[in-house]
């Protein structure tokens, strides 16, 4: 059966125009009184199609992405809709949407099932699904009737959707026969809407068995799942579905190993025991010689953080210590960390140990070199979408395990000793780079504007901005970095996270910065990219304009997630 997408870029201009003939609160009438307001909520319309439907539940305040595969619809949707934040992605993966990392409220997808090929509805159904929030809402509508010749269609019954929703623990709140609003005699069609229960995550009781009631001989399984969390807060476009495995994610086995190595580094140092009958680096698995090695520098948890670059001993000892951490965490954690009342494991590793030599700066691709963990869906958009409410309980866990450890040993461990060693060593708040090629570049006669309000700077009384502040996601990293006039950021900005609409209007500024600040310089440049890579989602190859849209989603996910003050409403 040929590929429907191919038809839709063929007539795109006539069935853009035929669907905004439509009025979508007539085709969503049955279902209107159980749409909420959209003031301060996300929605998904998926196979977007002209954007009409996005663009409606954008006039009921919803902020909208709009994810539709064909590059004709798609083309005239964003030139008719702007509104809409546009992406390429189709079903049954999504796997573009789902790398975003964000949560809806609301999910469209209207004329969209018939499309989907029986086999894969199943696949289909548990991905969409996925992206609700807990009592989010599901509207779809199935086509029933012949299909033209050059769009495919399969036939569509709300049995097959009830019974999927039925196994995903889904409740059907309606489902509506109604006719076809183009006329059409031998096409008619169902409205269903369907609701996710409002009863918090699922993967939260796979989070809870982990931390409080998995059997314990060390701290190592909450190292594991806490490394993960923060590469799901701090990288999470590195993360990849299992190309075989049913609802997993691939994140780079390096990157688990550098969360694990900053984790315990202050602990080790100080000397607090990580396992009973032992402390300090002696006596633990995975300090070895290069975890010492690192000790004996001075290299500090900050210190290791993508984007940042290492030679000499110190490059050997961060190469040796990845590899130590990486055979600890497989032999460990990942082989007794299973499923609640089953042996199962919940984690899996590939892969082989990193072999780089010499200099090198810590990228993505580098991290890949040892290998994937894979970790539960599930799980995995809990810690991304929850990981503010684990961490404290997470870390309350880990130094009441920690203190008993030191009281079967006889050792006097002062109050708030070992919480303080476990606190996330973020970089500083250091702007001097920036602020340093900012001046560079002033006093060799180039005009510096502020990125807000694009007010000429002059001599150095300006300010460094994060436009993500760091109040609400602490992120030093060079795509975040901006020159600012001292009123703009102190006065008006300040700690407040700028709206869509703000960060478009600087839009230029903000690439025209990149640019001359950062990518002109070749050292720069790579770093500014690794950094970019592991903390914005980047789709293909990468170039400023792609980073800039990675910035808008990660704008978003922030404000889901954080809900920080605002810039520029009102």
């Amino acid at each position: 059966m040929a590929d429907p997408i191919e038809a839709y870029n063929a007539q795109a201009e006539a069935l853009s125009a035929q669907y905004e003939a439509l009025d979508p609160a007539a085709l969503l009438g049955p279902v209107l009184d159980l749409i909420p307001d959209g003031t301060g909520r996300l929605a998904l319309d998926v196979g977007a199609g002209s954007g009409r439907d996005g663009a409606w539940l954008a006039s009921r305040g919803y902020a909208v992405v709009a994810a539709e595969p064909s590059e004709g619809m798609r083309t005239i949707g964003m030139a008719t809709h702007p509104e809409l934040r546009w992406i390429d992605d189709r079903l049954p993966s999504l796997q573009v949407v789902h790398g975003l990392g964000l949560a809806y409220d609301l999910v469209l997808m209207s004329a969209v099932w018939m499309h989907v090929k029986p086999t894969d509805r199943p696949r289909a159904f548990r991905k969409v699904t996925a992206l609700l929030k807990p009592g989010g809402l599901l509207i779809l509508s199935l086509r029933h009737g012949p299909s033209p010749p050059d769009r495919p269609m399969y036939d569509t019954t709300a049995g097959e959707v009830e019974a999927l929703a039925r196994s995903h623990g889904m409740m059907i709140y309606r489902s509506f026969e109604r006719p076809d609003e183009l006329g059409r005699s031998d096409v008619s069609w169902t409205l269903m809407a369907i609701g996710t229960p409002d009863d918090g995550s699922v993967g939260l009781p796979l989070v809870r068995g982990l931390i409080l009631s998995d059997a314990k001989s060390s701290t190592y399984k909450l190292g594991l799942l806490r490394a993960v969390a923060k590469a799901a807060d701090t990288a999470s476009a590195l993360a990849i579905p299992h190309a075989t495995e049913p609802d997993m994610v691939l994140i780079p086995m390096g990157l688990v190993a550098l969360n694990w190595i900053r984790m315990y580094l202050p602990l080790v140092s100080a000397g607090l025991p990580q396992a009973p009958n032992n402390r300090g680096p002696d006596g633990l698995a995975f300090a070895g010689e290069g975890f010492r090695k690192l000790i004996a520098l001075g290299v500090q948890p900050s210190d290791l953080r993508i984007g940042a670059a290492f030679t000499g001993e110190r490059a050997s000892a961060v190469i040796a210590a990845l590899n130590e951490a990486r055979a600890t965490i497989i032999k460990n954690p990942v082989r007794y960390a299973t499923l609640p009342n089953a042996q199962a494991q919940i984690f899996t590793a590939s892969g082989a140990l990193g072999r780089p030599s010499g200099a090198f700066m810590l990228t993505a691709d580098l991290l890949k070199g040892w290998g994937e963990l894979s970790v539960p869906g599930a799980l995995w958009r809990t810690l991304v979408r929850m990981g503010t409410w684990v961490e404290p309980v997470l870390l309350s866990e880990w130094a009441a395990l920690s203190r008993r450890y030191g009281q079967s040993m006889g050792l006097t461990i002062p109050d708030g000793a070992i919480e303080a060693r476990l606190v996330w060593q973020e970089p500083d708040r250091d702007t001097a780079l920036a602020r340093a090629v900012t001046q560079k570049r002033m006093s060799g006669g180039e005009p510096i504007h502020c990125v807000w309000s694009d007010m000429r700077l002059k001599g150095s009384a300006f300010d460094i901005d994060h436009a993500i502040p760091w109040s609400a996601w602490p992120c030093g990293d060079l795509w975040n970095l901006f020159p600012a006039t001292v009123a703009v950021n102190q006065r008006q900005k300040r700690d407040r996270l700028p709206t869509a609409s703000v960060l478009q209007e600087a839009r230029s500024n903000i690439l025209d910065c990149w640019s001359r600040s950062w990518l002109a310089d070749p050292a720069l440049a790579h770093r500014f990219e690794a950094e970019a890579a592991a903390a914005l989602p980047i789709e293909g190859a990468f170039t400023p304009e792609a980073a800039f849209d990675g910035m808008e989603w990660r704008r978003l996910r922030v404000q889901q997630d954080q809900q920080p003050p605002l810039w520029g409403v009102g």
